[in-house]
């Protein structure tokens, strides 16, 4: 049974900082594309960030310079370090696991929230 367990959401003041953690099981992360996905209410979910089996990462404009994606292979855990927090980054935060071969595999986790507001 796969599983993404997302952990490290919360209350956060404008301009700090938040690390969210995606532990994979079930499956081995380092052979999917892995991804972090956010939804705000009233809003369609985006996606924030991206790493590859290969480590190149993407970003939303949105956060580039803000936000890190990285990964752990050996405790099979994706990262996203949120620094310099906006009120607009509210939203609930999703991991993915995405992985094509002669079927597409997508997985999701169950959510973490992340409210920016003083």
């Amino acid at each position: 049974q796969v599983q993404l367990v997302e952990s490290g959401g919360g209350l956060v003041q404008p301009g700090g900082s938040l690390r969210l953690s995606c532990e994979a099981s079930g499956i081995i992360a380092s052979t999917y594309v892995m991804g972090w996905y956010r939804q705000a209410p009233g809003k369609q979910r985006e996606l924030v960030a991206s790493i590859t089996t290969d480590t190149n990462t993407k970003y939303s404009d949105s956060v580039k310079g803000r936000f890190t994606i990285s990964k752990d292979d050996a405790k099979n855990t994706v990262y996203l370090q949120m620094d310099s927090l906006k009120p607009e980054d509210t939203a609930v935060y999703y991991c993915s696991a995405l992985r094509l071969t002669t079927v597409l595999y997508n997985y999701w986790g169950q959510g973490t929230q992340v409210t920016v507001s003083s």
